[in-house]
């Protein structure tokens, strides 16, 4: 056995140790048909990202799951690699152009993809290099990027057999447009938020008459593009107006007022203006009645010719001047607040502009339901449950996806337009000509980010080539991935595996949490309640990074995170190292290739641990095959922490110093092979302490990453240690509470008497009285001696069992009594206090989120004391 050093070092462990696992090739997977695959992909990060902790949270749970997986004996693959992430990637390549002073404009296409090439090369791995500090074990000859030449060639073939099949077509249709990044999103990427706008009603003339009527609307500049007034047909108050002409204002364009079933009689007036460039409803009511189509804005969003007058106003300059105008004329009758929800960019979170455009579109309906049913009958299994019906509600209504995006960085679309005849060629290689002999001109839009990573765990494996690794590794077993991408790409896995695979992409998909701070607002750098995880883990070490988002991540809850929750793992790896260097120290002469099991004279603590560490065993197996990694966390601490070494190793103590030697070998026996054990069973969570303590513990293989997952043994459960065992910690942990609440000093030795009214819990007293004496600090322990007058004794009872520890010479009992029904006095006012603001309706609703958890968590901490000094005065009344 090799000693370690006195304190750990995570920084010097966590190096050496991942550069020996990469260099001995333990994080490769091979296709090896003898053992069962299990594979991860990862939720490829943007290159243009930094290890925030959502990441941390994600990455470290899939380490738990293929590290365990690989020392069950699988071939675990974790596929590994990054997303091109167009917007956001574009967006800093032209930021970093600009402190240049130049626009991509400037350089042109082709010379600012060199831009963005060189600028993926030199920083697109940082975020790699930061997973690799955390510990993840991902296949490195393996990482891939959405835009390498494989995965590009997937893309191509997808695009090109969609649109063989008419899924894949090109349209005019409102669109969410971003004026800022210049380009199409799709629904999902429109991030929606409340604001407090106004509602304008405004006069509109009805022709050849001296009649008019008010419309309602949020954004009167739009009224530049209107083509049409509409009123629901079965409203009574309106629908003799059906089939007159209006007349628009300021513009004085002829509008025929339609009747449409889609307008809410209950909205402003009842009727409403029909913008079909500008409104994706009245994009619809103009489709249904053959209305006009009016654009009035660039793609800055600001006016053009359309508009008039108003012409090179952005939209914001061209509001007020509608409203100023229509003032002047008389034409507003009044304005009201009226909060409403406004879509914006989810990228630079600019307002977003519905924008009447040519897209290319995928027809989902069809493809959606294979995904519903594959759900549906259990193909796919969702952890936590409920996200189902989140998944089931958005297909059951899926919109067709706008695809293109105009972007120069990404997939480029593989569809030539030809200059002579006006056809299109589409193809997975590039066409030198049209049929006709014509010039082709590539279409100059780029593929939305999430269609090519809607393909990733199948591309990644080598399709559209019919590959080893395809037919091995595919369909893959987990993915763990955040809830708030369901849409964006887990439900488009699953309908590109079901349509080009014929299979479902994963078996099971675990939803992690969202991580807030300790008083559970989100994580936010404007809140400044960030915590990054790279100064975690410098500061810390990985191990407790890991354990602590492990210990909490309790699935279908969100995650509350605080320094002290991490400083509390730390602490934990301490514990381990210590304890570990303790038994490390008393197995210097210990050999294991010289223990005969039968030779072994197990004691209680012996036959308790090992039942408790079998136990252990089972319940970590049903944890992680549950996705419950917060209790695996918990079992693992306590068992380790309480069990191993508050009790085990400390009456282990006596056969290490004082044994006969058939006795200190038992102990070293026991000792070694449950820490052995435990180190297994911690490793996926903890690998790097696990390892270096390992390594030095047992020469058994040439890693504990390669070691061999350890098995439930159920011949070890052993019933009757566990009730004894249980039986002696009660009383001594009850001796133990007595002289704390007492504040008697740890290093006094106190006499205790036991009565027993049980023959057996007498027996197991009898058997183990050396244990009680030695952890319950007792100079002496007597059994069932008459007590006499108890009113001169603290007491506490376990079962039927009575202890009584004569204390009245050691503590004044009557000062005791009087010092704590003063402090419960001081306790009972500031609980009522708290009571009453938490009682007060106006505070809860007034108050901040995180004063109100403060203010209930002082209540709870309030009542915790009173029980205690209740329980106090029981002891000395």
């Amino acid at each position: 056995m090799e000693e370690i050093p006195k304190v750990y070092n995570p920084a010097e462990v966590e190096e050496k140790w991942y550069s020996f696992w990469e260099k001995r090739g333990f994080f490769h997977a091979r296709c090896n048909p003898e053992k069962e695959p299990f594979t991860i992909v990862i939720p490829p990060p943007n290159i243009t990202g930094s290890l925030h902790m959502g990441h941390a949270l994600n990455n470290s749970l899939q380490d738990f799951i293929i590290r365990r997986k690989r020392m069950q004996g699988m071939e675990a693959l974790w596929l590994p690699g990054t997303d091109h992430a167009g917007i956001a990637t574009q967006n800093v390549v032209e930021r970093k152009l600009a402190e240049r002073g130049l626009t991509r404009e400037d350089l042109g296409r082709e010379k600012f993809l060199e831009e963005v090439w060189a600028w993926k090369e030199k920083y697109g791995s940082t975020i790699i290099g930061q997973l690799k500090r955390l510990g993840c074990s991902c296949d490195w000859e393996r990482e891939r990027f959405t835009m390498d030449e494989g995965c590009s060639r997937a893309v191509r073939a997808v695009f090109v057999r969609l649109y063989q099949e008419g899924l894949v077509y090109r349209g005019d249709y409102i669109i969410n447009w971003c004026p800022r990044c210049k380009t199409a999103l799709s629904d999902i990427e429109v991030e929606h938020e409340e604001i407090d706008g106004k509602l304008w009603y405004i006069r509109y003339d009805l022709k050849d008459s001296d009649e008019f009527f008010h419309v309602a609307t949020t954004r009167p500049e739009t009224m530049l593009g209107d083509t049409a007034v509409a009123v629901n047909p079965h409203d009574s108050r309106h629908r003799h107006l059906i089939g007159r002409i209006a007349i628009l204002p300021l513009v004085g364009r002829e509008l025929p007022i339609v009747g449409d079933d889609f307008v809410d009689p209950e909205f402003g007036t009842g009727l409403v203006k029909v913008t079909p460039a500008h409104d994706p409803n009245d994009f619809e009511i103009g489709k249904r009645h053959n209305l006009q189509e009016v654009n009035i804005f660039t793609e800055d969003a600001v006016v053009n010719q359309a508009g008039g007058r108003y012409e090179g106003l952005d939209r914001y300059e061209a509001r007020n001047a509608v409203v100023r105008d229509l003032e002047a004329m008389g034409y507003i009758l009044k304005v009201e607040h009226h909060r409403h929800a406004v879509g914006h960019c989810y990228r630079c979170h600019t307002a977003i502009e519905p924008y009447l455009s040519r897209q290319w579109f995928v027809s989902m309906k069809s493809l959606a339901e294979p995904g519903i049913e594959a759900v549906k009958d259990g193909r796919i299994k969702f952890t936590p449950n409920r996200w189902e019906k989140v998944y089931f509600d958005w297909m059951y209504n899926i919109r067709d996806w706008c695809i293109s995006r105009q972007l120069w960085w990404g997939h480029r679309i593989p569809a030539w337009h030809c200059k002579r005849c006006g056809d299109m060629v589409v193809s997975e290689t590039d066409p030198s000509s049209c049929p006709c002999g014509g010039e082709l001109e590539q279409d100059p839009d780029v593929l939305d980010t999430w269609f090519s990573s809607g393909l990733w765990p199948f591309s990644t494996l080598g399709w559209p080539d019919d590959t080893e690794d395809l037919r091995y590794f595919y369909p893959t077993s987990v993915l763990v991935t955040a809830f708030d991408i369901i849409f964006f790409w887990v439900a488009r896995m699953i309908m590109n595996g079901l349509h080009f695979m014929g299979d479902v992409p994963f078996r099971e998909v675990f939803f992690t949490a969202l991580i807030r701070d300790e008083s559970g607002k989100k994580m936010s750098k404007s809140s400044g309640n960030v915590i990054d995880p790279l100064e975690v883990i410098e500061r810390y070490g990985a191990d407790a990074l890991r354990f602590t988002l492990g210990f909490i991540a309790v699935p279908g809850r969100d995650i509350f995170l605080s320094r002290e929750r991490i400083e509390g793992s730390q602490h934990f790896c301490n514990k381990i190292w210590n304890a570990s260097r303790l038994a490390l120290m008393n197995l210097r002469d210990f050999h294991l290739e010289e223990v005969r099991e039968e030779e072994l004279e197990l004691t209680l603590e012996d036959r308790w641990i090992r039942s408790a560490l079998s136990r252990l065993i089972s319940k970590v197996d049903d944890y992680f095959e549950n996705y419950n990694f917060s209790e695996a966390c918990k079992a693992l601490y306590d068992f380790f922490w309480g069990d191993f070494c508050d009790w085990f190793l400390e009456m282990a103590k006596e056969r290490f110093y004082a044994g006969d030697e058939r006795g200190r070998k038992t102990a070293q026996y026991v000792t070694y092979s449950t820490l052995e054990c435990f180190l297994r069973l911690l490793h996926p969570i903890m690998p790097f302490i696990t390892e270096e303590i390992w390594q030095r513990l047992t020469r058994e293989g040439p890693s504990i990453m390669v070691a061999p997952w350890p098995q439930a043994e159920t011949q070890m459960i052993d019933e009757e240690a566990e009730r004894e065992m249980n039986f002696i910690r009660e009383l001594i942990t009850c001796v133990r509470r007595i002289r704390s609440e007492l504040k008697v000093k740890p290093s006094q030795r106190i006499q205790a008497i036991l009565t027993a009214q049980d023959g057996e819990a007498l027996k197991t007293i009898e058997r183990n009285i050396h244990h009680i004496l030695t952890l319950a600090r007792l100079s002496q322990l007597e059994v069932n001696v008459e007590v006499g007058d108890p009113s001169g004794y603290a007491r506490g009872v376990v079962g039927s069992t009575e202890i009584f520890l004569p204390l009245r010479e050691t503590i004044s009992f009557d000062d005791e009594v009087e010092r704590i029904e003063r402090e419960l006095r001081k306790l009972e006012t500031d609980a009522h206090k708290a009571q009453t603001k938490l009682s007060n309706d106006q505070f809860l609703s007034r108050a901040p989120l995180e004063v109100v958890h403060k203010e209930r968590k002082k209540l709870a901490e309030i009542t915790l004391k009173i029980e205690k000094l209740q329980e106090q005065l029981r002891l000395l009344k």
